[in-house]
C-alpha cells in the first residue's frame, strides 16, 4: 500500500511539472463533442473503454466532476476493506484515465474491483449494465457543483484557468467544460433511475448524515458492517479528516481536490441573474424528474 501511495504521488507531481510547459489550449482536447483534460486522458483511452469487460461483482462509482467523487471513493475503499472484500485499501483507477495497456491489466485484477468514472452513462462501458454490476452514482446540486468546479479549474495546474467566475459560469451553463454538461449528465442518469443495479446518493445527504449514508450503501452492496465499523469509517472520512491527510495521500494535488466540501457556497458566488438563469436551466432539464427531486433543488438552491 505504501509503495502504491508513493508511486501515485510521484505520478501526480510529474504531471504537474509537465503542465508548467504546456500552453492553456494544450491542456484540453475535444473528443466526440466533449472536452477532456489532455494530461489525464487521451482519445484512445475513451475508445478502449467501449470494449472493457465488466464483471458482475464489480463496483463502479460514477459522479460528475466536483460532486463528491474523491470523498465517496475513499468511503467505498474503506467499506470494502472492512467488509473483507479487499485485502488492502487501493488507489481506484478512473476508467477514462486508463490507457489501453493499463486497461488490459485491469482484467487481471482479482475481485472485488472498484472502479470510477466521471463519464455520463451513455459513455460508460455497456458491459456494466449488461452484467448488472453495482453502480453507485453521486449527485450534487448544480449551483454548488458549479462553484466547486470553478475553483477546481483555477487551482488545478493541469487544467486551463478562467479569468473570471462569469466566464466560467456561462460555459458551465452551456456545457462547454470538461466532461460536458452537468444537466445532460443528470438527464441521462434519469433513464436508469429505477435500475436494480444503480444506486443514487447525494452529496448533501451524505454531508448531513454520513453514518446513515454508509449504512445504506453497505446494504446496496450486500456488505455486512458492524455499528463500530460504520462509525469508524464515518470518522475517518469526514472532509476535515481527509483534507488533513491530503498531502500524504495526494501530494500537492491534495489542496486542489479538498477545498471546502460544504453546502451552500454558491450564495457567495452567483449573482441574482445567474441564480435565476440556473433556476431556468433546472426547470428546463430536470423539473418533475426523479433525479430533480433527489437533488432537492428547492432546499439547496433557493
Amino acid at each position: 500500500m505504501a509503495q502504491l501511495k508513493i508511486r501515485f504521488v510521484e505520478e501526480v507531481e510529474a504531471m504537474i511539472e509537465t503542465a508548467k510547459n504546456r500552453k492553456p489550449e494544450d491542456l484540453e482536447f475535444k473528443y466526440k463533442g466533449i472536452l477532456y483534460p489532455s494530461l489525464l486522458c487521451q482519445p484512445e483511452n475513451v475508445d478502449a473503454m467501449e470494449s472493457f469487460e465488466a464483471r458482475e461483482d464489480d463496483i463502479l462509482l460514477a459522479a460528475y466532476p466536483k460532486c463528491g467523487y474523491n470523498w465517496v471513493i475513499e468511503v467505498l475503499n474503506k467499506m470494502a476493506f472492512s467488509a473483507g472484500k479487499l485485502k488492502n485499501p487501493k488507489y481506484i483507477p478512473y476508467l477514462e484515465f486508463t490507457n489501453p495497456e493499463k486497461m488490459k491489466k485491469l482484467s487481471t485484477l482479482p475481485s472485488t474491483r472498484i472502479l470510477g468514472t466521471h463519464m455520463s452513462p451513455n459513455n460508460i462501458p455497456v458491459s456494466f449494465f449488461e452484467k448488472k454490476s453495482k453502480i453507485l452514482v453521486v449527485l450534487r446540486n448544480p449551483k454548488d457543483t458549479a462553484v466547486s468546479y470553478f475553483h477546481f479549474y483555477n487551482k488545478n495546474p493541469v487544467l486551463p484557468t478562467f479569468e473570471s467566475w462569469d466566464k466560467f459560469f456561462s460555459l458551465y451553463i452551456s456545457g462547454d467544460v470538461m466532461w460536458g454538461s452537468y444537466f445532460d449528465y443528470a438527464v441521462l442518469w434519469e433513464k436508469h433511475i429505477d435500475s436494480e443495479n444503480v444506486k443514487f446518493v447525494t452529496f448533501e445527504d451524505l454531508k448531513a448524515n454520513l453514518p446513515e449514508g454508509i449504512e445504506k450503501i453497505a446494504k446496496y452492496l450486500n456488505y455486512t458492517l458492524s455499528d463500530e465499523q460504520i462509525r469508524t469509517i464515518a470518522e475517518e472520512c469526514t472532509f476535515d479528516a481527509m483534507k488533513e491527510k491530503s498531502k500524504e495521500t495526494h501530494g500537492s494535488f491534495g489542496k486542489v481536490i479538498f477545498r471546502k466540501g460544504g453546502v451552500g457556497d454558491w450564495k457567495n458566488h452567483l449573482i441574482e441573474e445567474q441564480s435565476k438563469e440556473m433556476d431556468a436551466k433546472f426547470e428546463q432539464c430536470l423539473a418533475g424528474t426523479k433525479i430533480g427531486a433527489m437533488i432537492k433543488y428547492e432546499v439547496h438552491c433557493k
